[in-house]
């Protein structure tokens, strides 16, 4: 096996961004296995979509260092942005066009060989071969947003950014795109998704980062969150402690000892 193949799809290592006085990222550090979910989980403000900018290349960071599919981003962006598909909290898509001409459109905008027959594939792919013919304008929130996704596909990047990828869907189109996620990762595709939402990370994510105060406060598997806090008691029923209830604990420690150094 290569190093290449071994090595993560993402590392970082203690980045950090302020914008003015305002720090935002204060020293992240964290590994993405090629593969893999990635959730990075937080609530608004707490930098996940300024460390996405960065890593997708949109962004210059103040300190540290990130490697994306092997490639600096400092250093070899052009690289990188050939390595990756950033999806933001919207779809990006064409409504007065077909689905079909959105993604044949994106397509022929990356010199792909072929993008009538790319455009079928992932229309097939998707679950969206009988709406292709359709404007986009008709389509669900899921189905947008599955056309969204299909259409960052184009050209079969390695590492995927999906920012928010279900915000303001109602749950039925939430559980759609789910499961384009987790169909994603199956066929080898890295994604690293930003979300507040948690239980979207506890159904996806092989593992997850918590990120509050500008730093990473916890990263690992959902079992090993949950291993922080006490066991379960049983009383009348067994209850397992969920991602929210670790996340609520974290954040309210964390912001606890803010107040302590501050004091």
């Amino acid at each position: 096996m290569s190093t290449a193949t071994l090595a993560p799809a993402i590392r970082v290592q203690g980045i950090e961004k302020a914008y003015g006085d305002l720090p935002v990222l204060r020293g992240v550090d964290l590994d993405v296995a090629r593969g893999s979910i990635f959730a990075l989980l937080g609530s608004n403000g707490a930098g996940k979509t300024t460390l996405v900018k960065i890593l997708s290349t949109l962004l210059q960071a103040d300190a540290g260092s990130a490697e994306v599919d092997g490639h600096d981003v400092a250093g070899a962006a052009v690289e990188v942005r050939e390595s990756i598909s950033l999806t933001g909290q919207f779809a990006a898509i064409d409504e007065v066009l077909t689905g079909r001409e959105n993604l044949v459109l994106v397509a022929r905008l990356r010199h792909v060989p072929r993008p009538g027959d790319v455009a079928d594939r992932l229309l097939e792919g998707f679950d969206l071969a009988e709406a292709g013919g359709r404007r986009a304008g008709t389509y669900s929130g899921g189905m947008r947003r599955r056309l969204d996704i299909a259409m960052s596909l184009i050209g079969d990047p390695a590492v995927v950014f999906l920012d928010e990828p279900t915000t303001g869907l109602d749950p039925q189109a939430r559980i759609e795109v789910w499961r384009t996620v987790r169909e994603l990762a199956a066929s080898g595709t890295t994604v690293l998704l930003t979300t507040q939402h948690l239980d979207e990370a506890e159904h996806l994510a092989d593992r997850i980062a918590i990120l509050h105060g500008g730093r990473i406060i916890q990263n690992g598997t959902l079992a090993e969150l949950k291993g922080l806090l006490p066991p379960a008691t049983v009383e009348y029923v067994e209850k397992q402690p969920s991602l929210e209830d670790v996340f609520l604990a974290l954040v309210g420690e964390a912001a606890a000892g803010v107040g302590r150094e501050e004091s």
